[in-house]
């Protein structure tokens, strides 16, 4: 795995453990609980597309 990828799935780790943690933190309002769960799951949308790419990459080498 070269660097580039190293730091792709790194990143898209790190975007998956925010969303993760945005989608269990409790909001205060319907409102608020309503624009956290679309960033959350956005982050980790983000997070499968990253490593998935990643990951396959790797292995196609």
């Amino acid at each position: 795995m070269t660097r580039a990828l190293a730091i792709q799935a790194g990143i898209g780790l790190a975007s998956g453990a925010a969303g993760v943690a945005l989608l269990r933190r409790p909001a205060a309002t319907v409102e608020a609980r309503y624009a956290a769960r679309i960033a959350g799951m956005m982050l980790v949308a983000l997070c499968l597309f990253l490593t998935g790419f990643a990951l396959v990459f790797a292995l196609s080498l």
